[in-house]
């Protein structure tokens, strides 16, 4: 297998790392959607056509969580084999897995296989590429068994030891990759009071969507806050803002809603809430019925999803990092100052104008994706708009359009699903080659023009 992956990066060697990595995933879709289409991947024994298996091998790759199906009810102990397997290879990234195959059978990391990791998790240099791999593992495996045991713990008070300990499994990989993939009829809904439960799912999704990057630093520094890096100090800020401020506004909006918060005691509404805005960055799950919500609820939520997890993580969105940058630029326009600056640190400028250029390529690929959902579907706003940013962040929570797509907006959605995953991460990359490759020494007369 490793040899098999090194002949597919000679093969494409004249490829950029980031059309390497959009290839890879595309091939592990293909692979999963194909097994998914088998008799022995349905419950039932009679196949799923192939366009809704080529849905939930996306959804699972790019760890989004929107199903077609529900996943205990429609699939084998094969088929929800192949999810688990799919979310696992699509958190971690392909590169991670190939890496760890060639390790396995001891051969040697090359030079274009590190430009690839580099690329995957958005690192500055080359150097430790091998060293920041085996710390993915590492943390993979350590937090994913330690979310299994907690899980299977609580599960065994409702079942068997055996089916707790599956059900352990898979949430925890589902939750720490921020797949939001359950086998339950209603998600978490029925665990909406359960502190315990509540609190295991909300650790592995925090952690899921910090980045490896991010885990890497505080594991291995022990110079206290102060010399965190720029960009951890970033993540962990806004991180904990979007976390914090949207739980007060979650629990205000929905406290007197029937449907939602309305019939739980403070504490519970608050956990709820807190769990709601957790969950709706990128992970899918939820305690409390989406399409419950009202509507300024769902737009809270739309923006939360929009933004997403931090880079080199399980999450998708615009990203962390790149809305704090986004904000920063904005206050230093506000200001009149001349450098951009972030916790007594200079940013430079092309990352600021690259952060938002991100925000706004993902802006116009949600726009695309309502319209199209709009035009295909024809249901209302609100709903559609959820749908497409809920794909785009890769998040998985869904008002109920997801079951009821046509074949163009299933087409759509796995578009935006792939598109959200991978956009990015490869358009940070693509603009700095572009800027280096078209540098010219003789620039074109300038001219002034009038904005705002």
């Amino acid at each position: 297998m490793a040899n098999y992956q090194s002949q597919v990066i000679k093969k494409f060697k004249g490829l950029g790392p980031a059309q390497v990595l959009v290839l890879g995933f595309a091939g592990t879709i293909l692979v999963g959607s194909i097994l998914l289409a088998l008799p022995v991947s349905s419950a039932n024994g009679e196949p799923i056509p192939y366009l809704d298996a080529l849905f939930t091998a996306t959804s699972a790759v790019c760890v989004t969580g929107l199903v077609l199906y529900n996943t205990a009810d429609q699939f084998s102990a094969f088929g929800q084999g192949v999810i688990l397997a799919l979310i696992q290879i699509g958190g971690l990234g392909i590169m991670t897995m190939s890496v760890l195959l060639s390790l396995l059978v001891g051969k040697r990391i090359t030079l274009k296989e590190r430009l690839i990791i580099q690329q995957a998790y958005g690192q500055f240099g080359l150097s430790g590429m091998v060293k920041l791999i085996h710390l993915v593992l590492k943390v993979t495996l350590i937090v994913e068994f330690i979310g299994a045991l907690l899980l299977s713990i609580r599960f065994s008070m409702d079942y068997e030891w055996k089916e707790a300990i599956y059900l352990g499994v898979f949430h925890s990989i589902s939750a720490f990759n921020n797949a939001g993939f359950d086998l339950f009829a209603n998600s978490l809904e029925a665990f909406t009071t359960d502190v315990y439960l509540n609190i295991v799912f909300m650790t592995l999704i925090i952690l899921g969507g910090f980045g490896f990057t991010v885990v890497a630093e505080l594991y291995s520094r022990r110079l206290g806050y102060r010399g965190l890096s720029l960009h951890t100090k970033l993540v962990l800020w806004v991180s904990a803002a979007l976390i914090l401020l949207p739980t007060f506004v979650i629990m205000i909006s929905e406290y007197t809603n029937p449907q939602t918060l309305g019939n739980l005691s403070v504490g519970e509404k608050f956990m709820a809430a807190l769990f709601q805005s957790v969950t709706s960055r990128t992970a899918g799950f939820n305690t409390i019925p989406t399409d419950g919500l009202r509507p300024f609820t769902l737009l809270t939520i739309v923006f939360l999803m929009f933004i997403g997890g931090s880079p080199a993580s399980t999450a998708g969105g615009i990203k962390t990092t790149t809305f704090g940058a986004m904000i920063a630029s904005i206050w230093t326009t506000i200001t009149g100052k001349q450098d951009i600056e972030v916790f007594n640190r200079r940013l430079p400028r092309e990352i600021a104008d690259r952060a938002i250029a991100i925000a706004m390529m993902a802006f116009l690929l949600v726009s695309f994706t309502t319209f199209g959902l709009l035009a295909t579907e024809g249901k209302e706003l609100m709903p559609t708009l959820f749908e497409a940013t809920s794909a785009f962040g890769t998040v998985g929570l869904s008002t109920g359009l997801t079951e009821d797509l046509s074949s163009a907006g299933k087409m759509l959605i796995i578009f935006t699903m792939f598109a959200g995953r991978l956009g990015p991460l490869t358009l940070a990359t693509a603009l700095a080659q572009k800027q280096k490759q078209f540098q010219k020494k003789i620039h074109l007369p300038e001219e002034r023009l009038l904005v705002g």
